[in-house]
């Protein structure tokens, strides 16, 4: 109990540092390789992204890692999302209960940026009088992130989990491009980046009806270089708290029913941004239909989210459905996610 004590202790200063120090150095729009700030799972988007106490099986390795200690066997995800202008987004999650062990994940996300038309200042495209500046060719950026993860219990309320990922983005084709670097100089510069970076993660359940607590820490690792310069990734705290309100250990009403009203919230730290809050609500209704509604704050364009979840049980297997839509305003328009999950309960 002690030791449980200790690292609940020390995950909380090293959050509590780790705001303090962003607080002092954020900077708009300064991290590369922004696909890993693009969150998967349907269920989470629909409920803006409060989902830091909420994230289990395999999808919690998007949000909180020690979410995947609650598998019982096995699960699978996999989600699509329709991010802005042509880009689009999957992802795919699988975890496996190991008895005794704890439980085992694998994760990818692949992100396709579209098509891009390449366009140059030297000649003779700069002067070409019908397009000029265009040189007839096209790109297609991509990028891409490979993870294995692991959580167990320490008790019967406290859990915890890890991960450790691959992260590739490449913003050209080939290995390298003869850039301008300065005024006149010409030189062949690489346009792909790598790096192997590591996620942490804490789940409490306070014990107290269904209060559950989570906290995690995203990305963490070393700057990349494209070029010349040097940038860093995304890192990204959350802490978050979710309860039932009705439901049977509801805070406000208990029931014996299928049916259940929960709320959530999340305090979100990214390195390039000011502190952002996440709230989220839903209703289950018979464990088989779910409604979904969400707000992000202190967003340049996120908002509004909601969605829709079905699951069903077949012959021993638990079947999930889920979809979301979030408001990105009037220039951006909106994002759609699909998310659908398999699971042995």
């Amino acid at each position: 109990m002690r030791s449980v004590r200790f690292l609940v202790l020390l995950v909380i200063g090293a959050a509590i540092l780790f705001m303090a120090s962003a607080s002092e150095a954020q900077k708009v729009g300064s991290t590369s390789m922004q696909f890993l700030k693009v969150m998967p799972s349907a269920r989470a988007t629909a409920l803006g992204e409060a989902y830091a106490a909420w994230a289990i099986g395999p999808e919690a390795m998007f949000y909180n890692p020690a979410g995947l200690a609650r598998l019982e066997k096995m699960g699978v995800s996999t989600s699509y999302v329709n991010w802005l202008f042509d880009a689009q987004q999957g992802a795919l999650a699988y975890a496996l209960a190991v008895k005794r062990f704890g439980v085992l994940g694998f994760q990818i996300q692949y992100a396709d940026f579209g098509q891009f038309e390449e366009t140059s200042t030297q000649r003779p495209y700069i002067t070409n009088p019908d397009n000029p500046g265009f040189t007839g060719r096209s790109f297609h950026p991509f990028s891409y992130a490979v993870g294995i993860y692991y959580a167990r219990d320490l008790t019967d309320k406290f859990s915890v989990g890890f991960g450790m990922k691959y992260a590739y983005e490449s913003l050209f084709n080939g290995d390298r491009v003869i850039a301008m670097v300065k005024q006149g100089v010409y030189e062949a510069v690489k346009t792909w980046a790598s790096v192997v970076l590591f996620d942490f993660g804490i789940r409490y359940n306070t014990g107290f009806r269904s209060i559950h607590l989570g906290s995690s820490v995203q990305n963490f690792g070393p700057d990349v270089k494209y070029a010349q310069q040097s940038h860093p990734v995304p890192l990204l705290f959350r802490f978050g708290i979710g309860a039932d309100i009705i439901g049977l250990n509801g805070l406000w009403a208990q029931n014996s029913r299928n049916s259940r009203f929960s709320l959530a919230g999340d305090i979100f730290h990214p390195n390039d941004y000011d502190q952002q809050v996440h709230v989220g609500m839903e209703y289950e209704f018979a464990n088989t239909f779910a409604l979904r509604a969400g707000y992000k704050f202190n967003y340049d364009f996120d908002g509004l989210t909601f969605g829709a979840g079905l699951q069903h049980q077949l012959e021993g297997i638990r079947l999930s459905f889920d979809y979301s839509y979030g408001d990105m305003g009037v220039y951006l328009g909106y994002v759609q996610r699909i998310s659908i999950g398999i699971a042995l309960p």
